[in-house]
């Protein structure tokens, strides 16, 4: 089984979705571990990708994300 590596962490569920939604349609199998406690409002949810689509994964997300 391949390594998975974090790769993008927010603490906003729709930048996660979005990052995830834009790594498929480049063709990056991606998943969301959402880490958030939602009864005192803190913790992450964090993007990942598998070790051999990490630097693919992060040149996608600094082109597309670098203005936020």
């Amino acid at each position: 089984m391949a390594k998975k590596v974090v790769i993008y962490s927010t603490n906003k569920e729709f930048e996660a979705t979005l990052v995830q939604q834009m790594l498929a349609g480049n063709d990056i199998a991606s998943f969301i571990m959402n880490k958030m406690d939602y009864a005192y409002r803190f913790g992450d949810i964090e993007v990942l990708v598998e070790a051999d689509d990490v630097m693919k994964a992060k040149l996608l997300i600094e082109k597309n994300f670098k203005n936020e």
